[in-house]
Formats: C-alpha cells, sequence, structure tokens
C-alpha cells in the first residue's frame, strides 16, 4: 500500500495536524502579537478539512497497518465533527475578546481535539480507539477551564479532568478484558472471535467500554459532569462539548458494537436500551427546575443522547441511519441555539439566566423567533427538523419490535415539551427585560443560518436521508 495512498485517505488529519503544528510555532515565537490571526487560521485549517472530506477516493480503505478505516460512515460523521469545530470556533471570536481571553493557544486545542475526534471516528481498532480519545479529552481538560480568571470555569476544568479519568480507566480495563479473552484489539477480528458464545470476561469488558464511551456522550448514569461543565465553561467552548464532541463519542460508540461485536448484539442491545431509558428520562425531568439556560441545554443534551440511542437499540442498518440523521439534526439545532446564547448580552456581560430573555420578542423579533424555533424543533414539534429527527429514530425502534422503548421515547419527549415551551412563553408573553446588545455578524449568520435549516428541513431532507443510509451500509454488517 503506497504512503499516497494512505494520505490520500487522512486528508484531513494531516491537514488538522500540520495546521496545529505551525499555529502552535506561530503562537509561540509571535510572543502573544499574533493572537488574533491564529484564530482566523485555525478556522481557515478546519474549513480547508472539512473542503478536503469531498476529494476523491475509493470506496472504503483501511490504512496505517489497519489502524484507521476511511468508509462513508467515517467521512459523514467527519464532516459532522468538522462542521461543529469550525462554527464553535467562529462563534468564540467576539466572545473571547470581550471577556479577554485572548490566549494563541485556545484555537491550537480546538484544533487537537478535533484531530482526536477524526482519529477517534476511525477508529478501526481499541488502541486507535483509545489514542484519538485521549487526544481529544486531554484538549477539552483544558479548554474547559481555559477562563482561567473564571472560578466556574476552574472547577468545571477539574469536575471534567478527574470524572474523565475515571472513565478513561474504565475503558482500558474493559479493553483489556477483550484483549485478554479474544487475543485481539481490531474491530473486524474481535467480530470474528466473538461468533461463538462469548464469555463471562469479554461480556464484562463490554459492558466497561460502554460505561466508558457512555461518559463522552453524556448518557446516565455517567452524565454527573455534565451540568456543571456546561455551565462553567465559557459558552463557545460549551457549544463545542455539545456539537462536535458528542458527534464523535456517538460515531465510535455506533462502529465498535456493529462491527466489533455483532456476535453478542442481545447483550450490548440491553446495555444500550437502558442507558437510553435512563437518558431520556433524567434529560426531560432533570431541566425541569433549570434557570440557567446553559443548565438547560446540559440536561437537553442528555435527552438527546438518549433519543439518538433509541436507533443505535435497533441494531438495524435503519437505526444507524436513523441516529445518523439524528445527529445532523442536533448538530445545527444546537449550534442555532448556543449562537443566540451567545448574543444574550448586556452592555460588555454575558447573561446566562432564561429570566434575561423575557419579553425578547419586543426587543428582537428575529432572535425572539430563531429561539422559539429552536425550542419547538429540539422538541420534536412538526414540520421542523427535530421533528423528523426523532421520527426516523422511532421508526427504526418499531421496526425492530421495541414498541415499548418508542413509547417511552414520546412520553419522555412529552415532558421535556415543557421547559421548552416555558422558554418560549417567556420570550414572547413575560414583560420585556433590559434588551440585548447586537451580536456580532457571525453570531447573526449562523443564527440565521441554522434557523433556515431546521425551518425548510423537510423540504431539503432526501440528500440528508440518501447519505445517511449509504454511510450505514458502508459499516460490516455479519
Amino acid at each position: 500500500m503506497s504512503l499516497s495512498f494512505q494520505f490520500a485517505h487522512s486528508l484531513p488529519e494531516i491537514i488538522i495536524a500540520l495546521g496545529a503544528l505551525f499555529l502552535l510555532m506561530l503562537g509561540a515565537f509571535g510572543a502573544g502579537k499574533r493572537d488574533w490571526i491564529i484564530t482566523e487560521l485555525a478556522i481557515m485549517i478546519l474549513g480547508i478539512a472539512l473542503m478536503s472530506m469531498f476529494y476523491p477516493v475509493d470506496g472504503k480503505a483501511l490504512v496505517w497497518n489497519g489502524a484507521f478505516v476511511d468508509d462513508a460512515f467515517a467521512r459523514f460523521m467527519k464532516m459532522l465533527a468538522l462542521g461543529g469545530a469550525l462554527v464553535s470556533l467562529v462563534l468564540s471570536r467576539e466572545f473571547m475578546a470581550r471577556e479577554e481571553i485572548d490566549f494563541f493557544e485556545f484555537p491550537v486545542l480546538i484544533l487537537l481535539a478535533t484531530l482526536g475526534m477524526s482519529m477517534l471516528i476511525s477508529a478501526n481498532g481499541l488502541i486507535a480507539l483509545y489514542v484519538g480519545l485521549e487526544l481529544m479529552s486531554l484538549a477539552l481538560y483544558v479548554i474547559a477551564a481555559f477562563h482561567r480568571d473564571n472560578l466556574r470555569a476552574s472547577e468545571a476544568g477539574l469536575k471534567y479532568f478527574a470524572l474523565g479519568a475515571l472513565s478513561s480507566g474504565m475503558l482500558l480495563y474493559g479493553s483489556s478484558l477483550i484483549y485478554g479473552f479474544t487475543g485481539t484489539v481490531s474491530f473486524p477480528e474481535l467480530a470474528v472471535a466473538l461468533r461463538e458464545t462469548p464469555s463471562l470476561g469479554t461480556i464484562f469488558g463490554l459492558v466497561f467500554i460502554l460505561a466508558g464511551l457512555a461518559f463522552k456522550m453524556s448518557m446516565v448514569p455517567f452524565h454527573m459532569w455534565t451540568p456543571d461543565v456546561y455551565e462553567g465553561a465559557p459558552t463557545p467552548v460549551t457549544a463545542f462539548f455539545a456539537s462536535a464532541a458528542k458527534m464523535a463519542a456517538v460515531a465510535i460508540t455506533v462502529r465498535i458494537v456493529i462491527t466489533a461485536f455483532p456476535g453478542i448484539k442481545p447483550q450490548w442491545q440491553q446495555i444500550v436500551m437502558f442507558i437510553s431509558i435512563l437518558s431520556m428520562i433524567v434529560g426531560a425531568l432533570g431541566a425541569l427546575w433549570q434557570t440557567n439556560i446553559k443548565r438547560l441545554m446540559a440536561y437537553s443534551s442528555i435527552g438527546h443522547m438518549g433519543f439518538a440511542m433509541v436507533g443505535l437499540a435497533a441494531g438495524s442498518e435503519n437505526g444507524v441511519a436513523g441516529v445518523l440523521i439524528y445527529l445532523a439534526i442536533y448538530l445545527v439545532m444546537t449550534l442555532g441555539t448556543f449562537a443566540a446564547i451567545l448574543s444574550m448580552r448586556v452592555g460588555n456581560h454575558y447573561v446566562e439566566n432564561i429570566g434575561d430573555l423575557a419579553g425578547l420578542s419586543r426587543n428582537n423579533g428575529l432572535m425572539a423567533f430563531t429561539v422559539a424555533m429552536m425550542m419547538f424543533s429540539l422538541s420534536g414539534i412538526p414540520p421542523l427538523a427535530g421533528f423528523f429527527a426523532k421520527y426516523y429514530v422511532f421508526a427504526a425502534a418499531i421496526n425492530a419490535g421495541l414498541y415499548w422503548l418508542a413509547v417511552i421515547g414520546m412520553l419522555a419527549s412529552t415532558i421535556a415539551a415543557f421547559y421548552y415551551l416555558r422558554v418560549i412563553k417567556i420570550v414572547y408573553f413575560d414583560p420585556p427585560a433590559r434588551p440585548f446588545e447586537r451580536a456580532a455578524i457571525e453570531v447573526r449568520g449562523v443564527m440565521t443560518i441554522c434557523l433556515i435549516i431546521v425551518v425548510i428541513f423537510g423540504a431539503i431532507a432526501n440528500p440528508l436521508v440518501e447519505a445517511a443510509g449509504a454511510a450505514a451500509r458502508s459499516l460490516v454488517w455479519y
């Protein structure tokens, strides 16, 4: 296998890695004088990496001695992760300048985290999985506490680091059990080794691996870090956690259970259903009493990961396609919502309480409409994009005979609608609070684009549905 062939199938990773090294050197030797331009260059690097995904390559390929796989599934999920990282970095420009968080390391860490995500999505074995996961996680630990003068940010970073280390230990222990009982760490070889009745040790290994991945997806009962980290971290960092990081974590979870553990589907299906149900319920109930909009979005993300896992629990090709469609729509809704949160600025002070949105419709009609549409879509109201997201995963569950799981999901969605509708009520019917300052043009641009996609999704859904179907088919189905 030629080096050029491997490079062609690793273009996004190579571009991001070289770009991160270049920006690190530029920042270090520029003595802080080029901080403003490093963010712009990082945005450009992510844009180039995203465009490189359209470089014509032949089907599915195993590269770097089989450690990484490049297929339609990897390309689909990388585009979502890169898109989330790119938009999060764009949203960070004004916020970081106003909060005087102008250290050049921030965009470099975003690039390194994104590189880890891309490697994680393409991992074809447990070792490659861990390398990508830790590269992503170590960068995320730092940027969670990047606002070093803010006590909440420091607390968020410490909590995330401590609990993240625990989850990594669980994943490593599970991987060692899997290797010990099967003799391999490669996903395809694991699938072959586990065609027979699995040993008890293998089942325990699977449980520990899924527990470690559930932490990265913010799924119950490994969700405890999410509300505090979402609230304490700088808002653009929270947007990055809620968008790009979620894409990578769900992608590797889908890949590992479908390609490495198809022979023990009944076992992992029970685990996925369990954490899905708990996440939907906790996400719906936990947000009911929140007054901070970032904490509300934390519980919302917990619930939405539960809904996404309904599709994976189906264990079918249609179920995986439903998960991918759900993630794409969730990404747009989340970025649109966080763009609105970053528009909540009174003077030079960013506010985060839901009550600060009171009477927004009378002060800023477009922003009020955007917030309303995002809340309606997150709750799954037709004909907005969020309705189609839930439709595809619930339909896959019903087709797989998991009627009770779909019913629980719909009940949880009904409960969750209460706190989304409460935000809309505050925006349109409460007495006006102090009006917000005019947001930066890039923030308003992100809000507008996300609003258009959410509103007209039903008319443009076919390309996404077809791409998700092709991505799901590219996984190995035994």
